[in-house]
């Protein structure tokens, strides 16, 4: 599980809420992971990621504009981080998902989860300093 606390803020209102939707559906996923209540998680294991994946490329591209929009001098290493991350969730492969869903989504979420602490803390921290 990700929670949101304060020392993920950037400063951003709009992006703000944008990292805590990504962390949102992080939970959901996570949520999944440990009711033991449902057997086949296969569809709704495809329908968080497909919704992360979306949801992450809206984000991008908004957050990438807000950087152009403010001059960032580092947009364009910002954005190889975004294209490396959204490239991962491409290559999700699915037919792992159902082969072996608890340790298979268990493997993308320590990814994601991982990947979006780091990046919120160690590179977007910086737009919210100018």
């Amino acid at each position: 599980m990700i929670q949101w606390n304060d020392d993920f803020t950037i400063g951003v209102k709009a992006i703000d809420e944008q990292h805590k939707r990504l962390f949102d559906i992080a939970n959901r996923a996570y949520q999944l992971l440990r009711n033991e209540l449902v057997l086949d998680k296969y569809d709704q294991i495809v329908d968080i990621f497909e919704e992360l994946k979306d949801y992450t490329v809206y984000h991008f591209t908004y957050e990438e504009r807000y950087m152009a929009e403010i001059g960032y001098k580092k947009l364009l290493s910002h954005k190889v981080y975004h294209d490396d991350f959204i490239e991962k969730v491409k290559d999700i492969d699915f037919n792992k998902v159902d082969q072996d869903q608890e340790q298979y989504l268990t493997g993308i979420l320590d990814f994601v989860v991982h990947w979006i602490k780091d990046h919120i803390l160690g590179v977007d921290k910086k737009i919210g300093q100018g």
